[in-house]
């Protein structure tokens, strides 16, 4: 008999969620500095919580405002995109690699929106498509996508992501 071939580990071959992000194009950027007295993400048990991520890009925010005013619902969906890796970010500096991830346990979105504005589940499908393309079904998730009227530096979205990361032993 047999026995089937491991996959191989994370040592072996680099860490595999890197590489499919570099496949889908896409960078982990640094993990942004709070803003307040909090940490960007924090472990307790076999989860990790982080945070509310905003978009920021090289230490700024590339587009403020209401979404369905100042910006288009798909230019938020890219956003959520971007806020979500920088989640992944935080939680890869706790942790110290995105393959400890087991799955994708919820993602709460909150899209900061003109009155008159209802696509708030399109703008955070940006994360979680993004969740899918890289982790496949591990990245399925529960989600809430909320609309509120400001977020902190008027920025468009914001995300909190939880995952639950292989148990230690």
């Amino acid at each position: 008999m047999t026995v089937p071939a491991s996959p191989p580990s994370a040592a072996a071959d680099g860490s595999r969620i890197r590489q499919r992000l570099t496949e889908l194009g896409l960078e982990l950027p640094s993990v942004a500095a709070p803003v307040a007295a909090y940490v960007p993400a924090v472990r307790t048990g076999d989860h990790v919580l982080t945070s509310g991520q905003l978009p920021f890009v090289d230490g700024s925010l590339p587009r403020t405002g209401k979404v369905g005013a100042e910006v288009t619902a798909e230019q938020a969906a890219e956003l959520a995109a971007t806020s979500c890796l920088n989640a992944l970010a935080a939680i890869e500096d706790l942790v110290g690699s995105l393959d400890q991830i087991v799955r994708v346990v919820k993602l709460t979105g909150f899209v900061a929106s003109d009155p008159s504005f209802t696509g708030q589940p399109a703008v955070i499908n940006g994360a979680s498509e993004l969740l899918g393309e890289v982790f496949g079904e591990r990245g399925a998730h529960a989600r809430s996508a909320v609309g509120v009227a400001v977020l902190p530096m008027d920025a468009p979205v914001e995300l909190e992501l939880q995952v639950e990361i292989q148990r230690t032993v």
